[in-house]
């Protein structure tokens, strides 16, 4: 089913990421668009919305020739069937001219338009559809070794050498819930409400706003079950201090991470740490910024997974039509962080 609302928004935004998700079509002129046609947007009430371009021509429509929508929702099939092949061969390394032979494309026509749909490159995407399979078994119980030839790693050296890019801790810390990490926490008032602040001896783990410091806490313990952790206010006084100085628009100093991220998420929270206060960058801008024009609804996942609100200015990303879009931490408190930070200018 389509969501009528949620189809508008993304052609009003242009939205490529969802070209071949489903078509528009314009009463007035009897033509059907891709989301991201660059015609001029029709009104509201002339407009109707197909899942596929064949119930567009059903209706009655015609394909326009200036998008070309037909060809959009044949690149999101074979977006679509890559994803599966790479799943379904979850041991296979990922040959770009066999995966292009499976789903009858080019090399370099699968490779534009697998990386124009989903942000990344169907390499990337199998390395993270492996480690997810390896977060998945650490957490069922398996040992390392066993988890990591069942993810599809071919040795451990694979898996060790980017271990800390992407867990942000070892296998074997990751598999006993941080067990062995020392994680310190502190919570201070903010213009957002309340803020907790925690850090291992590598840097800051998470930043995380709501009204409650107990939920707060037990949110941080559940992504953490085995860490040891504790409160010091006093220890982490600087830290807290440097975080909420972001909120008053002025120079602040880069602060240590240690944070679990997906090389697209690092790519685009470092983008994020490059908007200046005050300002905003639609989501489309933001994958454009990364040479992804299509990646728009990656750039909001990542947005969305972002554990370390302030520091990675997620709030400063809004949607193309210009509405705020979601936040993590609440489309109110996004508001407030934004006109704050307005104001401080």
């Amino acid at each position: 089913m389509i969501d009528p609302e949620t189809a508008w928004t993304a052609v009003l935004a242009r939205d490529a990421a969802r070209d071949g998700s489903f078509v528009y079509a314009v009463a007035s002129t009897g033509i059907y668009c891709r989301p991201s046609c660059p015609s001029r947007r029709p009104r509201r009430p002339q407009v109707a919305f197909f899942p596929t371009p064949d119930a567009a021509e059903g209706a009655g429509y015609r394909a326009c020739r200036r998008c070309r929508p037909r060809e959009a929702a044949g690149a999101a099939a074979a977006v679509t069937r890559a994803c599966a092949w790479i799943d379904a061969h979850p041991d296979e390394p990922v040959s770009l001219a066999e995966l292009a032979r499976a789903v009858g494309l080019s090399p370099a026509h699968l490779q534009r338009t697998f990386r124009r749909a989903t942000g990344v490159t169907p390499k990337q995407y199998a390395d993270a559809r492996r480690l997810a399979r390896l977060k998945d078994r650490l957490q069922k119980g398996d040992d390392v070794t066993t988890a990591l030839y069942d993810a599809g790693y071919g040795s451990s050296s694979r898996l060790y050498e980017r271990s800390d890019a992407r867990l942000g801790m070892t296998p074997a810390t990751y598999r006993r819930g941080g067990r062995g990490m020392r994680i310190r926490f502190a919570c201070a008032d903010s213009p957002a409400g309340r803020l907790l602040v925690a850090a291992t001896e590598r840097g800051l783990c998470a930043v995380q706003l709501g009204e409650d410091d107990d939920a707060l806490e037990a949110a941080l313990r559940r992504e953490f079950p085995e860490a040891e952790i504790a409160a010091d206010a006093e220890g982490l006084g600087a830290l807290v201090a440097a975080v909420l100085a972001r909120l008053d628009a002025g120079p602040s100093p880069a602060l240590p991470l240690d944070v679990r991220a997906t090389a697209f998420e690092q790519r685009v929270w470092a983008a994020l740490q490059e908007i200046p206060p005050g300002a905003t960058r639609t989501y489309g801008e933001v994958a454009a910024a990364l040479g992804r024009p299509g990646a728009a609804r990656a750039v909001a996942r990542a947005c969305a997974a972002n554990p370390v609100a302030l520091v990675v200015p997620c709030h400063r990303v809004v949607r193309g039509d210009g509405g705020l879009g979601g936040y993590r931490w609440g489309e109110e408190r996004k508001r407030r962080l934004l006109a704050r930070e307005r104001r401080a200018l």
